[in-house]
């Protein structure tokens, strides 16, 4: 690695620090929507001209470097407006709270802006790490493809359908620029050659049996693959006498009236749910090469889905009446900790040991 691509990177993290006290001197500024809505935009094609000027001369030939470099800074961007909603910090973002997407202060929106600004600020600058030392990060790419997905599709549907439905701004238009530049990210991470094979190391057995942690993994995924449907049937008011109890009981959130919980649960049981029995298949039967890579994209989906979940469901900014009743909280940890960890743990085993997934290449002929 140069010396160049080396300060390059350390450049994308001091231009992240810098929304700091951009955002502090725009938000005394700003005095009304369409300049907070201008300032967004322009903010944008500042940040960009900034990186380019900062790195034409040194920095790596990949487009994604600067995407993930204004992604980075609206990350921290996004920690500054979930600090500000707690009442941590003041004066930031104060006007654009007033102003923004209905989505941003509800509770859903307000663990998205945690999540953006501490696990995708990490992910960036690790990206961003690994393309000014000519590594591969395919891995940590295709885990933040997870999670943007989700956080996309579940974004739209409830932004469309939930009782904000009918406050669409400027806003969400903007964002929906952040989704498609993302989604053409996403295809480039795709299109990356896999680091699989070079990872192959030692052939494992092909009997469950043999293989017990695999075995447990197939036992997990069955009532896992359950308990993503029971939550799409709940949201959509199922009458049974179980999906009744559950949500009084353990998740009255489900039936919040912003939609985001439900979109998130029939994300969930149309995504999940056939991913949980194609990963059935791909843990029986060797050589399902796409494996480790859905895993991947998999548990990050999952992971900032139920980080979410969980924390919107028991955060003040969520109703009272939609909270989790203090005598369920333990269960209710217990079920969506457990829901959250165990596909990071599938997709670790996958990673590491991944010979069983890859097809048996033909051994070379002898003289």
């Amino acid at each position: 690695m140069s010396a160049s691509a080396a300060s390059a990177g350390t450049g994308v993290f001091v231009l992240s620090l810098m929304s700091i006290p951009i955002c502090y001197l725009f938000n005394s500024l700003i005095a009304n929507s369409a300049q907070a809505f201008i300032f967004a935009g322009c903010s944008t094609v500042i940040i960009l001209s900034i990186a380019h000027f900062m790195f034409k001369k040194k920095a790596p030939a990949d487009p994604l470097f600067y995407v993930y470099a204004v992604y980075a800074f609206f990350s921290v961007v996004n920690l500054i407006i979930g600090l500000e909603q707690d009442n941590i910090i003041d004066g930031f973002v104060t006007f654009y709270l007033r102003q923004a997407d209905p989505h941003i202060n509800t509770a859903h929106g307000h663990m998205i802006s945690y999540w953006d600004g501490c696990v995708h600020y990490l992910m960036y600058l690790l990206m961003i790490a690994a393309i000014t030392w000519g590594d591969s990060y395919r891995a940590i790419g295709l885990y933040w493809v997870g999670s943007f997905l989700m956080r996309a599709i579940v974004y739209i549907l409830g932004s469309t359908v939930g009782k904000h439905g009918t406050e669409v701004n400027y806003f969400f238009l903007l964002h929906m620029l952040y989704i498609s530049v993302s989604i053409w990210a996403c295809f480039r991470i795709f299109s990356q050659p896999s680091t699989q094979e070079d990872e192959f190391t030692e052939a494992e057995p092909k009997s469950l049996l043999h293989r017990p942690l695999d075995l447990l993994f197939i036992i997990y995924l069955v009532p896992a693959f359950a308990f993503c449907v029971f939550r799409g049937l709940v949201v959509l008011d199922c009458s049974s006498t179980w999906c009744q109890e559950y949500t009084q009981q353990y998740e009255p959130y489900l039936k919040d009236p912003t939609a985001y919980p439900k979109a998130q649960m029939l994300v969930g049981m149309l995504y999940s749910g056939p991913y949980y029995i194609i990963t059935l298949y791909g843990l029986m039967v060797p050589g399902c090469e796409w494996m480790p890579d859905l895993t991947l994209v998999h548990s990050g989906a999952l992971a900032q889905a139920q980080f979410t979940h969980i924390c919107a469901s028991l955060h003040t900014r969520t109703p009272f009446s939609y909270r989790v009743p203090a005598g369920g909280q333990p269960v209710f940890l217990l079920v969506n900790i457990l829901y959250a960890l165990m596909p990071q743990a599938l997709c670790y085993r996958c990673r590491t040991r991944p010979a069983f997934f890859l097809r048996p290449t033909p051994d070379k002929k002898t003289d």
